[in-house]
């Protein structure tokens, strides 16, 4: 396959991954600041929302898979897109302060990432 249709897919896939990790994100942790809804709301919301995350993140590994990208790389892929995804919302939205140690951490990840789609 040519490299251009790769670097496509693979832009793809991190776009529907990045979404499906936004819906993820909003179901998971949305309902922190709002501690006067009950919990069975709360859960009942979440799985709304996670359909939304599951509509997005199927076709985003099928995609990813079916055009050369190992599950390995899928799942590191996706974990990256979280931690990115959910600090943006941890800093704006639940208003948690951003430690040094945390982008130490991240750069860690990222060297994982590296040795993970090494040829």
């Amino acid at each position: 396959m040519p490299v251009s249709f790769l670097f496509l897919v693979m832009i793809q896939t991190i776009v529907l991954l990045t979404a499906s990790n936004i819906f993820m994100t909003i179901a998971w942790y949305g309902h922190l600041r709002n501690e006067t809804i009950p919990i069975w709301k709360a859960i009942i919301i979440s799985w709304g929302i996670a359909l939304f995350e599951y509509m997005l993140m199927v076709p985003a590994n099928r995609i990813g898979y079916q055009n050369g990208m190992t599950g390995f790389q899928l799942k590191m892929t996706q974990e990256v897109i979280t931690l990115v995804v959910f600090s943006i919302f941890a800093v704006f939205y639940l208003k948690e302060p951003f430690h040094w140690r945390y982008l130490v951490s991240f750069v860690l990840l990222l060297g994982a990432v590296y040795f993970m789609f090494k040829k």
